[in-house]
């Protein structure tokens, strides 16, 4: 497995019917996000959307970004877009995203990352801390984690 980044590949085309065979709501916005080139002008210039595959199977994906679905905020970079498909959860790959997360956090210089999510109980198993309750830009609450950066 490896993670690669989505903007870097030759195989954009296929890496994004891959990602659109997600059952998960998001996806189709990010996946409209890519296709209408909205991508960096949504989620800030330097925003990534990296990949978790294993060959050529896409196996999990995220962003890291500027900017997510938590505004106006002073709060950044984000993880988000986070999504793994059911036959590879369970099996902690998240973790592997996570690293590369932490290492462009190194290379950006900044100690911590947000996570906005309605999920409770699978970041804090990758040590991400509950924040807060925010308002997302739907008018959603959405809970905040942080991931604190380990700098080695």
């Amino acid at each position: 497995m490896e993670v690669i980044s989505y903007y870097d590949s030759d195989d954009q085309k296929y890496w994004l019917e891959q990602i659109r065979k997600s059952d998960w709501q998001a996806t189709a916005y990010l996946a409209q996000l890519i296709s209408t080139d909205a991508f960096f002008r949504t989620l800030g210039e330097n925003a990534k959307l990296l990949l978790l595959v294993d060959e050529d199977t896409l196996v999990s994906f995220c962003t890291y970004a500027e900017i997510d679905d938590i505004q106006p905020t002073d709060l950044k970079p984000w993880m988000g877009f986070v999504y793994t498909f059911p036959a590879y959860r369970g099996h902690r790959y998240l973790e592997l995203l996570f690293s590369e997360i932490e290492r462009l956090a190194i290379i950006d210089k900044v100690s911590v990352v947000y996570i906005s999510t309605d999920h409770v109980g699978l970041y804090e198993k990758y040590g991400c801390e509950y924040l807060a309750e925010m308002k997302d830009i739907h008018g959603r609450m959405s809970r905040v984690y942080v991931k604190r950066i380990n700098r080695i």
